[in-house]
């Protein structure tokens, strides 16, 4: 049993991949570590239980890495998908440290699988996890219970209370008793506020109430919340999110990756209109795909439409949820609750537009449209080959990137310019301190386990100083 009486060295307050980094981190250079996770055992890990893989820099193949994939390559896939809102000097320190990423993961129990290929092309880039997030969370928390790391769940921190610029009393309750708790550092690792609707509402109005939570529904934000209200600096956009588009039919929270849809790139995407409304083939998939939640948010509804033919379904994973499908365009409509009049007419008109061209779905193929807005820039070819499919998106949002800011020890930074002096934090909590829009496939690992190392190391520091 947990004794919340005793002075810890490193308080961690969140049970996800960025916490558990800090927490192993900090315990290996000998400090005390209490873990507070406020969801229950079964549930443990926040959205770090749907993942799937992380990017990492290497200059020669390691690991499940093919090649190799240089910081500057690196740096300028983040730049071009964030359009250049980031701070490139963090941003260049999490690129750098997800070259150390993997021999840490490896060494607490984390396995890797070869990388998948089709839409996601990231056998190059990216590190798949043997068994998925799951997999990883089940290591990291046999990891950090070997290590004599204290875990407390069903623990929600309610209160956190700064004062002369250090945190000193937190306020929790856990298994629905009242506690405070004392640390010496404190790391916040605990998510952003993507579960809470009402305060998506704040930013996005009530088109909020559309959204799917595609990860934990724990991730309310009241750590956020507290230490904002408190004068802690916020770095972010409260509408900007890691927002993909999902199948229509998954569950309000907590339907992970098997949600995502990522037959985009070789469809057309229409709104409930049976318009079209952006250039599907803009990039790679893994370089786009998290643009999509927030255009479909921008439609009617916020509900689009992938429509695509038999030729297209080998090229990507198919939605958990079955296929619609009908032999003509008209039939699909019916189906899809859309007026037949127009899709025929958009698929009409689509199908004329397409040139010529080699299809390749592995690359930027060139097979494009032409006097069609707007156009299709890559993977263009006419869907004419029953049966005719599609799918029902709408936006699933993952994190959100408002949060706290911090600096390159990963301390905590206050609205007066000051610091923190014993308060750090990781992962989606102040992701928005290197995603300011856009998103990159695996770059919020990357932010969690290195910054969640570095939190954990200087919050180790600051503690076993204090002594």
């Amino acid at each position: 049993m947990t004794d919340f009486s005793r002075v810890y060295d490193v308080l961690i307050i969140g049970g996800g991949n960025a916490a558990l980094c800090a927490a192993i981190t900090a315990r290996r250079m000998g400090a005390s570590v209490l873990i507070l996770e406020s969801a229950p055992r079964p549930f443990r890990g926040g959205n770090s239980r749907h993942v799937r893989n992380i990017r990492a820099m290497h200059d020669a193949p390691a690991v499940t890495l093919s090649d190799a994939y240089h910081e500057e390559e690196y740096w300028e896939d983040l730049l071009r998908v964030t359009g250049g809102e980031t701070d490139e000097r963090l941003a260049r320190m999490t690129i750098r440290g997800t070259q150390d990423a993997l021999p840490f993961m490896l060494d607490c129990g984390i396995r890797f699988q070869p990388s998948l290929s089709g839409t996601l092309s990231l056998s190059r880039t990216n590190a798949f996890f043997l068994g998925g997030g799951k997999s990883l969370v089940n290591a990291l928390y046999q990891t950090a219970q070997r290590l004599g790391i204290a875990i407390a769940y069903d623990s929600e921190v309610t209160a956190m209370h700064l004062d002369d610029g250090r945190i000193g009393r937190v306020e929790a309750t856990c298994q629905g008793f009242p506690e405070t708790i004392s640390a010496k550092a404190v790391v916040a690792a605990s998510g952003g506020f993507q579960a809470n609707i009402e305060w998506l509402k704040e930013g996005w109005g009530d088109i909020a109430e559309n959204f799917i939570i595609r990860g934990t529904p724990y991730a309310k934000g009241k750590v956020l919340r507290n230490l904002l209200d408190q004068g802690v600096a916020k770095i972010g956009d409260p509408t900007q999110c890691h927002a993909v588009a999902i199948d229509g039919r998954a569950p309000k929270f907590d339907g992970g990756i098997v949600t995502r849809l990522d037959s985009v790139p070789f469809s057309i995407v229409v709104n409930r209109d049976g318009q079209r409304f952006y250039d599907e083939g803009e990039d790679v998939w893994p370089k786009r795909y998290a643009i999509w939640g927030r255009l479909v948010a921008q439609q009617p509804g916020q509900i689009a439409y992938s429509i695509f033919d038999s030729r297209s379904v080998p090229l990507f994973m198919p939605s958990v949820f079955p296929a619609i499908s009908a032999d003509s365009i008209g039939e699909l409509a019916e189906k899809l609750g859309l007026d037949a009049v127009a899709l025929e007419a958009t698929v009409s008109d689509y199908n004329a537009a397409v040139q010529p061209g080699d299809f390749d779905s592995q690359r930027l193929d060139g097979c494009a449209t032409k006097g069609l807005d707007p156009s299709k820039t890559n993977w263009a070819r006419t869907i004419d080959t029953p049966p005719y499919i599609g799918y029902p998106l709408r936006p699933g949002i993952t994190f959100t990137y408002l949060g706290v800011k911090v600096d390159e020890h990963a301390q905590v930074c206050l609205e007066s310019g000051r610091r923190v002096d014993n308060l750090f934090a990781a992962g989606e909590i102040m992701a928005g301190s290197v995603l300011g829009k856009g998103y990159l496939a695996g770059f919020g690992m990357a932010i969690g386990t290195v910054f969640g190392r570095l939190a954990g190391q200087n919050a180790a520091r600051h503690a076993l100083a204090a002594d």
